[in-house]
């Protein structure tokens, strides 16, 4: 296990975030804001995103945080549409924003190459500026993370959630927002303070889990199915707290371990009312939460907004599913067959 001054490089990741964040928000703050602005000026009435794993979680946060406060659709789009079956696209004048920590993998520069060329808006927000799908796009945002060496990214994909933020921020003229996030890395410093050691034992045992958040919790519900699986080998899915009804609650049980991000938004009720039904199953359900306390509630921080509010609440994850891994004698830094930079087609 590669370690730093006595821990995994993931943990030294983890734990450098509100740093991070902070230089971030230094450097590409402005650049953030300003395409914001940009797009509230083109006014459009769909955007598109295009990333994989954890890039794709944060386009899910963008998701709902553009459907809510301004209403315009986001799609989702596949790069193998154009990678490998050579779509051709109708997308003038569409801003199309592409997310990846590399921008290495040539699914994402070939679907941004073929967007531009049918009149999109292309935007790339990468953590290497000079990456083959920055070079393909007609704007660059920076992550501004550093080097990332751990297999499983961590500050950048909170990275990659703070740039997300700052766009809607100032496309919608959000100056709450963006005081929140000039504050940001104080609370995620606070966040990191979150003990999760209740709910490490009840992890450690074999079993599936189940990671449930709605509106912009979603993307972090994924994030952390993902990094239960890719660090600790747990059979992890993540559903919306909506989605829970149609179908997988009928795999719930004495058996099963869920993990409930809830926000302070008008989706907590229906978070609570999945964990509710998923407690009457018989299921072991840990909530994630900045107002309650209790044995299975795991402290979160509350942020000067609450749509920043699933950025701490994936840091304090984080630190959590590190120490799990550990625990249970697996090396979080190098997943089994897993590289850092995967390049699809």
């Amino acid at each position: 296990m590669n370690m730093i001054s006595g821990m995994t490089r993931m943990k030294a990741e983890i734990l450098s975030v509100p740093s991070v964040v902070a230089g971030q928000i230094d450097t590409s703050l402005a650049a953030y804001l300003a395409l914001g602005e940009r797009l509230a000026t083109l006014d459009p009435n769909l955007v598109v995103t295009s990333a994989r794993g954890s890039s794709d979680h944060a386009a899910t946060y963008f998701k709902y945080l553009v459907e809510m406060r301004l209403g315009v659709p986001v799609a989702s789009v596949g790069p193998s549409v154009s990678s490998v079956y050579g779509t051709r696209w109708k997308l003038e004048k569409t801003p199309v924003m592409a997310i990846s920590q590399s921008g290495g993998s040539d699914d994402l520069r070939l679907f941004m190459e073929a967007a531009r060329q049918s009149g999109a808006v292309g935007i790339s927000l990468t953590n290497d500026k000079n990456s083959p799908l920055a070079k393909a796009t007609d704007t660059v945002l920076d992550m501004s993370a550093g080097p990332e060496l751990a297999v499983a990214a961590t500050k950048t994909y909170i990275a990659s959630l703070v740039a997300l933020a700052a766009v809607v921020a100032g496309w919608s003229g959000d100056q709450s927002m963006v005081e929140a996030l000039r504050r940001l890395p104080d609370d995620l410093g606070k966040a990191l303070e979150c003990k999760w050691t209740a709910a490490l034992e009840t992890f450690q045992a074999p079993g599936n889990v189940f990671v449930t958040a709605r509106g912009p919790g979603l993307g972090i519900a994924d994030e952390a199915a993902l990094k239960l699986k890719e660090t600790c080998l747990k059979p992890a899915e993540a559903f919306s707290a909506a989605e829970l009804i149609h179908g997988p609650l009928a795999l719930s049980g004495k058996t099963m371990t869920a993990l409930a991000f809830l926000s302070d938004d008008e989706g907590r009720a229906g978070t609570e009312n999945a964990v509710a039904r998923l407690r009457e199953t018989g299921s072991i359900v840990f909530t994630v939460d900045s107002r309650n306390t209790g044995g299975q509630v795991l402290p979160s921080v509350k942020t000067g907004h609450c749509l920043l509010d699933p950025v701490a609440q994936i840091l304090s994850f984080y630190l959590f599913v590190e120490e799990l891994s550990v625990s249970l004698g697996l090396n979080p830094d190098a997943p089994q067959h897993l590289n850092k930079v995967t390049v699809t087609r």
